[in-house]
């Protein structure tokens, strides 16, 4: 999903960890590139599914056209946002296979020096605090920056079976991310 009508300034590309057409944190990732700043372009990245489990085996000229996808939309990003459930108190498969793609080949990654933002929902009390932590390890390590300010765990029964943009707090909480993701990207440029 992208919002065509904006002046495309600062690009986000925004990796859903949950592969279910109709879960909360692929709405949070909506609603996100929906209240996206008017000079920010925000694209929900669609097929991390279709990536082949990583194997150094496979990670070889020519790599596989939706490794090459991948890696090309977000090396052309200005900034990541990786949404994020929980799974059994950890980050998803389909997510951390993704991460380790991204990351290389090493030290040249398509996420090394970028700005990156971790949130998501879950079911648990901690709206996905675990999640949250594994990931932004894990994009660490991978070579991005982690924007610490970004942060949202929704515990999932505080939407009160409401859609994601019927609840303004979450609405406000999630243009705030991105507008603290744009501020790192404004940072880096700056340095």
């Amino acid at each position: 999903m992208t919002n065509e009508n904006k002046t495309e300034s600062t690009k986000i590309v925004v990796l859903v960890g949950s592969l279910r057409r109709e879960s909360v944190n692929r709405a949070l990732a909506r609603v996100a590139a929906e209240n996206a700043p008017a000079d920010v372009a925000v694209d929900v990245y669609s097929g991390l599914e279709l990536l082949p489990f990583y194997n150094e085996d496979l990670d070889t000229e020519p790599v596989d056209a939706e490794v090459a996808r991948v890696r090309g939309t977000v090396g052309d990003a200005d900034a990541v946002l990786i949404v994020t459930p929980e799974y059994n108190g950890t980050i998803p498969a389909v997510l951390k296979n993704a991460i380790d793609w991204l990351s290389r080949p090493y030290g040249d990654g398509a996420l090394t020096g970028k700005p990156v933002g971790v949130l998501g929902a879950a079911l648990a009390q901690f709206g996905g605090k675990w999640s949250h932590d594994d990931t932004s390890r894990s994009v660490g390590i991978a070579g991005g920056r982690v924007v610490e300010d970004v942060e949202l765990h929704l515990t999932i029964g505080k939407l009160g079976g409401k859609p994601v943009a019927e609840v303004p707090e979450v609405v406000d909480q999630l243009r705030h991310a991105v507008t603290v993701l744009v501020d790192a990207v404004d940072a880096t440029v700056a340095a």
